[in-house]
């Protein structure tokens, strides 16, 4: 039997604020897949970020999202969608005011995990995933940016998202850490999940290949 793709966007037209961004998109992404997404600043990349979690709405055309009907998805079915969304900010976007366990501990309490043990098991694990398990009692500002971002990219797969989304996550680090950084997102697609990267870095494109998806005037090519 042949796996549906994890996303699918057929004749997508992309509004921001009633401004046409995106026209005509069709793309089909698989489970485990690396994907870059790359264009200018203002070409669409994070609107379409934005429809793949439906904060925006789909006007015309169709998307379907892990099993998700974009165009028509109920409100109350928006944080089950999100759940199978990890995603990673290009500013890290911790919680300054608390140590990375508790950061941790509250998507996961927000998310409705409620059994403490059960609760420490998984942060544990996520921080395995990252190499950070030292750090779990340190506060964000007392952590490197990589190792920020690697705490980023532990709190996205908390709820064990099948899609990772990165927008830009190494704009703020130097190329060394970068490259740390690309070597986790890489061993996270090949456990299987698909991961979404939109980046400026065509370093990093020729350092780590993946499927490259480019939004220029207005269209995905």
């Amino acid at each position: 039997m042949e796996s549906l793709p994890i996303i699918k966007l057929s004749d997508l037209s992309v509004f921001q604020k009633n401004k046409l961004v995106l026209t005509n998109v069709n793309l089909e992404i698989n489970k485990g897949e690396f994907i870059y997404m790359i264009g200018k600043t203002g070409s669409g990349k994070s609107s379409l970020m934005q429809i793949f979690y439906a904060d925006l709405p789909v006007e015309t055309g169709e998307a379907v999202i892990c099993g998700y009907d974009i165009k028509t998805i109920k409100q109350k079915n928006l944080p089950f969608l999100r759940r199978k969304l990890g995603i990673v900010f290009q500013d890290f976007q911790l919680l300054e005011d608390r140590s990375v366990k508790k950061n941790l501990e509250f998507v996961l309490k927000s998310t409705g995990w409620n059994d403490k043990k059960l609760i420490e098991n998984r942060i544990l694990q996520v921080l395995d995933e990252v190499d950070l398990i030292e750090k779990l009692n340190v506060m964000p500002h007392q952590l490197s940016g990589g190792e920020q971002q690697r705490i980023a990219i532990a709190r996205a797969l908390l709820n064990e998202p099948e899609v990772v989304l990165a927008d830009e996550p190494t704009g703020n680090l130097d190329p060394e850490t970068s490259n740390g950084i690309m070597k986790i997102l890489f061993k996270i697609s090949e456990l299987g999940k698909t991961v979404i990267m939109a980046t400026h870095n065509y370093n990093l494109i020729h350092k780590f290949p993946g499927r490259v998806i480019k939004c220029e005037e207005g269209a995905l090519i």
